[in-house]
């Protein structure tokens, strides 16, 4: 499906939150869209993976490639953590004493020290909203993908209706990037709207 990710990015940045920073290393809101981060890229920025992982380690250790999993099936498929980002902020969280690690044969199993549960505890609600965050664009983009199955073969010229409409919205919220957290709210009820009146058809 053309340009589905662009798409469902732009939904989604539009309703990254504001939160405290200032712990690990790197900074910028969800996805890039802070200060330092990267305009666009559909990542994390470092200190909001690491409170993640820490969430995703308190129910159960877990190896590396676990936690990419289990963010890959959030966020379903939209974010994919690569192995050089995750395992950097394991070693970081190894570092700082929030994290530890077992060694089992070639891999290793990571588990949240007691100081570890003490951070996520006063970033609880943090990282809730990064989960959910994480959980929305899940869903949406599934939404998306079962409105767009098909279209094509349906109707031609309805599917090219549809494209550009999203390509519309797509540059709108380009020329967002960066707005106030006042905006992205707004942006957020808009389409929160949209997406109600969609269902509704």
């Amino acid at each position: 499906m053309r340009h589905f990710h662009d798409y469902a990015h732009h939904v989604f940045a539009a309703g990254r939150f504001g939160g405290r920073h200032g712990w690990g290393h790197g900074g910028g809101g969800f996805f890039g869209g802070g200060r330092g981060g990267m305009p666009g890229a559909r990542k994390l920025s470092a200190t909001d993976l690491q409170l993640v992982i820490l969430a995703l380690l308190e129910p159960a250790p877990a190896h590396g490639y676990e936690l990419i999993r289990t963010i890959e099936e959030r966020s379903g498929g939209f974010y994919v953590p690569s192995p050089g980002v995750v395992y950097p902020a394991l070693t970081f969280l190894g570092e700082i004493g929030h994290a530890e690690a077992e060694t089992e044969g070639n891999r290793k199993l990571y588990r949240i020290t007691e100081a570890g549960r003490r951070f996520l505890d006063e970033n609880r609600a943090q990282a809730e909203t990064i989960l959910d965050a994480l959980g929305r664009v899940g869903n949406r983009m599934e939404q998306v993908r079962e409105a767009f199955a098909g279209m094509e073969d349906i109707d031609p010229s309805g599917a090219d209706d549809l494209h550009r409409a999203r390509h519309a919205l797509k540059h709108a919220m380009m020329r967002k990037r960066g707005c106030s957290p006042d905006e992205a709210r707004r942006i957020a009820a808009i389409l929160d709207r949209a997406a109600a009146e969609i269902s509704k058809i």
